[in-house]
C-alpha cells in the first residue's frame, strides 16, 4: 500500500461525482445540514463543496428590498433566479470536473419539479450522481427558532430588526409555499434517491439509495441531531512516557499526571455539569484520569491513541537515529503517513468515526483521549483541513469545550493549572524535493 495515498478510494467509493439537491421551504435548516454534512465528507476523505443559491442571489441583486422578490409571479425576479441557479451549476460543473471535487452540495430551495428535472438533466448530460435532500418541518417553533438564530443575521437583513425580519421571513415563506412540491415517493419521484427528513429528525423516508457514498450520507442526516449540547475534549493526565518523550505505550501517570485528574474532578464540580457522560480509551493513563472523576465512564477500544508500530515507546531522537527515512517520510506528509506495522492520521479518522456518529446523537459528553484522536475529533468539529489536522495544538492538563452553534462551533479553552512537559511538535519546514532513495523501499 503506497504510503501517500491520493484521494483513490474515494473516486471508487462514489464511482461518479455526486450532486447532493437540498429542497425545502426557507428556515427549514437546509444550509444547517449541508454545512454539517459536507463538513463530515471532507473530514472522511470525499472532496466536498457547499453552493449556496442565496450567495449567488445576493450577487447579482445587491440591494434586497423585500419577500416582494420571491413572489412567483414577479417575472423579472424569477428570470434573475434562473440565471443564479444555471451560473452556480456551471460552478458545480467546473468543481467536479476540474478541481478534483467528487461531490457538490446544491443549497437551494428547489421546492418545483421543474427546477428538479432542470438539475437532473445538467447531472445526466454530465454524467453525475443525484441524491435529494428533502427537509420537511411544520412545527411553527423550530421554524421561528431557526429564523431569530440564523435569519436575523443574514446579509438580507442589515438592519437585524428582529420583528421586521420575522415578518419579511415569514412573508419570504408564504411566497414559496404557492408553487412548494414536495418529493412525490409513490408516483413522480418513485424512481428518485433521496431523503426525507421530517421535523429536524422526528421520522425519515429513505428511497432508492443507489451507493455506498449516499448509504453513508444517508446515515449521517439520521444521526444528527439538533439539540443543546457540548462536548468537552481533554487529553489524559501527563504520564510517564510523556515526561520522558516517548510516544505511544501504556505507561501509567505522573505525579502531575494525578494533580490534572484531581484539577478536572473540581473542574467538572464548579461547572457543574452533573448529566455528563465521559468516554475514555483502554489504556491506562485515561483510565486513571478517568477513575479520579467518580463517576461512571465508558472504556472505548477506537478511541486509543494512534498505532506507532515498530517506533511504540520509542523517543523522536529515537525514531530518527533508528529510521531516518521513516522519520524523514513522515515529515513530508504527516497525514497520510503509516507508520510501519502501525496507523497514519488518515487511518485514525477513519477509526474514530463511530464516535463522531454517537458525539451527534448524545447530550453533554467529555472525551478523555490521546493528542493524535483529540487532533482527529478537532478537525471535524473546526472544519479543518488533513494537512492541519496533525498540527492542531492540545496541550495537556487543558480541556476544550466545543458547543455547535447554527453554522459552526464555538470554543472554550480551560487551562487547568497544573504543569505537564508540552509534546507538541511543530509544523517541520520540508522542502518540496525528495530523494528517490526514500521511496525505493515501498
Amino acid at each position: 500500500i503506497s504510503q501517500f495515498p491520493h484521494k483513490a478510494w474515494a473516486s471508487y467509493m462514489t464511482n461518479s461525482p455526486t450532486v447532493i439537491v437540498m429542497i425545502g421551504l426557507p428556515a427549514r435548516g437546509k444550509t444547517y445540514m449541508s454545512k454539517k454534512l459536507t463538513r463530515y465528507l471532507n473530514w472522511i476523505g470525499v472532496p466536498t463543496k457547499v453552493f449556496n443559491l442565496g450567495v449567488y442571489r445576493r450577487e447579482a441583486v445587491k440591494a434586497y428590498k423585500s419577500y416582494d422578490f420571491f413572489r412567483h409571479d414577479n417575472e423579472e425576479a424569477m428570470k434573475i433566479r434562473k440565471q443564479c441557479a444555471l451560473v452556480a451549476l456551471q460552478d458545480v460543473k467546473s468543481y467536479l470536473n476540474e478541481e478534483g471535487g467528487q461531490i457538490a452540495v446544491f443549497d437551494a430551495t428547489n421546492t418545483t419539479q421543474e427546477r428538479r428535472d432542470l438539475i437532473l438533466g445538467f447531472a445526466k448530460e454530465n454524467g453525475y450522481k443525484v441524491f435529494f435532500v428533502e427537509s420537511v418541518c411544520d412545527d411553527p417553533e423550530v421554524i421561528a427558532a431557526n429564523i431569530l438564530e440564523v435569519k436575523v443575521s443574514s446579509p438580507d437583513y442589515p438592519e437585524r430588526h428582529r420583528e421586521r425580519v420575522m415578518d419579511d421571513f415569514l412573508k419570504r415563506i408564504e411566497c414559496y409555499k404557492v408553487t412548494y412540491q414536495p418529493l412525490d415517493p409513490d408516483e413522480y419521484d418513485k424512481d428518485t434517491s433521496f431523503i426525507k427528513v421530517i421535523n429536524v429528525g422526528r421520522r425519515f423516508l429513505v428511497n432508492r439509495v443507489q451507493d455506498y457514498i449516499q448509504s453513508k450520507i444517508v446515515y449521517y442526516l439520521m444521526n444528527i441531531h439538533v439539540h443543546s449540547h457540548s462536548i468537552y475534549l481533554c487529553r489524559h493526565g501527563e504520564s510517564d512516557h510523556n515526561m520522558q518523550g516517548r510516544i505511544g505505550g501504556d505507561s501509567e501517570l505522573s505525579a502531575r499526571g494525578k494533580q490534572f485528574a484531581h484539577a478536572l474532578k473540581s473542574f467538572i464540580e464548579e461547572h457543574q455539569l452533573s448529566d455528563l457522560k465521559v468516554w475514555t480509551s483502554q489504556l491506562r493513563r485515561t483510565i486513571q484520569t478517568a477513575e479520579e472523576l467518580g463517576v461512571p465512564y465508558e472504556q472505548w477500544k477506537i478511541l486509543n491513541e494512534i498505532d506507532a508500530g515498530v517506533c511504540e515507546e520509542m523517543t523522536y531522537k529515537m525514531i530518527e537515529d533508528s529510521f531516518p527515512e521513516e522519520f524523514a517520510l513522515r515529515d513530508q506528509d504527516k497525514y497520510h503517513y503509516r507508520y510501519p506495522g502501525g496507523e497514519s492520521y488518515q487511518d485514525l479518522v477513519q477509526r474514530l468515526e463511530p464516535v463522531i456518529m454517537e458525539l451527534e446523537r448524545q447530550g453533554n459528553v467529555l472525551v478523555i483521549c490521546h493528542q493524535a484522536v483529540m487532533r482527529c475529533l478537532l478537525a471535524y468539529f473546526l472544519d479543518k483541513s488533513a494537512d492541519d489536522l496533525p498540527y492542531l495544538k492540545c496541550p495537556l492538563h487543558t480541556v476544550l469545550k466545543l458547543t455547535p452553534v447554527a453554522y459552526g462551533c464555538k470554543v472554550e479553552m480551560f487551562c487547568l493549572n497544573i504543569e505537564a512537559v508540552n509534546t507538541h511538535r511543530d509544523r517541520p519546514f520540508v522542502s518540496n524535493f525528495v530523494p528517490f532513495a526514500l521511496f525505493v523501499h515501498f
